[in-house]
């Protein structure tokens, strides 16, 4: 475990025959933390933290990469080259979820057995949440730069990585009172406008996707290919977007998790 993780608890966990480490810091309803390519990254921890302050008990399985390590292009190549091979993560169907989402689902049963689950996914991950909260476990899903499917085709700029039945399930959910909450930035060509669309369409009201202005002329000075809303292009500005993205996933985690 590198120092970025000195502070946390870490155990290993075995569902449906896999076992995985999974860190956890803080206490009070749970949040599951899913990291972006390349891993569990400094920021990411920061992050995890961050939440953990605001009082609730993180959970962070590894899902690929180096726990801690700093991420780097190399790096982030080289995890989604072993995700694309991987039985585990699904790249590029537009109606076929990830295999790792029902292990998740499961993680979710286990570390809190009695009071629903936030969950926050970021780039690959970012669209997990969306499959997990077919289960009523899932009460505060956050689809923080939900990058897959992969594809240049429109179809795959609307994709959700679920299948019908699951879309049905999620609508039904958000029918009765369930929520999701999308964020991505305006110039994303990983999360395409299109997607978010498809959610306004697909879910109404039930969708609050928040989009943040990374055009060449933004006010913030966001790069235009600004990806990791809540890491890498979080920022410091108590007035910027992104901080006052990350103020509304933290109001919306308390307003589900604790009504």
């Amino acid at each position: 475990m590198k120092d970025a993780l000195s502070d946390f608890s870490s155990s290993s966990i075995t569902l449906r025959g896999d076992t995985r480490t999974v860190f956890e810091i803080g206490d009070g309803p749970v949040v599951i933390v899913l990291s972006e390519i390349p891993g569990i990254t400094p920021l990411v921890a920061n992050f995890a933290r961050h939440t953990a302050s605001r009082g609730f008990r993180v959970v962070m399985p590894h899902l690929f990469g180096d726990d801690g390590r700093e991420p780097t292009s190399r790096y982030a190549n080289h995890q989604i080259l072993r995700a694309c091979i991987s039985r585990e993560f699904t790249l590029f169907a537009t109606k076929k979820p990830s295999r790792i989402t029902a292990w998740l689902t499961d993680l979710c049963h286990y570390v809190s057995p009695d009071l629903p689950v936030g969950v926050v996914g970021m780039c690959l991950t970012g669209g997990f949440g969306l499959a997990m909260m077919t289960d009523p476990i899932v009460a505060a899903p956050v689809l923080s730069q939900p990058s897959l499917p992969i594809g240049p085709r429109r179809r795959s700029k609307r994709a959700l990585g679920i299948s019908d039945r699951q879309l049905a399930e999620v609508k039904e959910r958000v029918a009765n009172g369930a929520c999701v909450l999308g964020l991505r930035f305006t110039g994303d060509a990983y999360v395409p406008a299109e997607r978010f669309a498809r959610l306004r369409q697909e879910l109404g009201e039930g969708f609050i996707g928040i989009e943040i202005d990374s055009s060449e002329a933004n006010p913030w000075g966001y790069r235009r290919d600004a990806h990791s809303v809540l890491t890498e292009d979080l920022g410091t500005n108590p007035e910027s977007p992104t901080q006052k993205a990350l103020e509304q996933v933290m109001a919306f985690f308390e307003e589900r998790l604790r009504p």
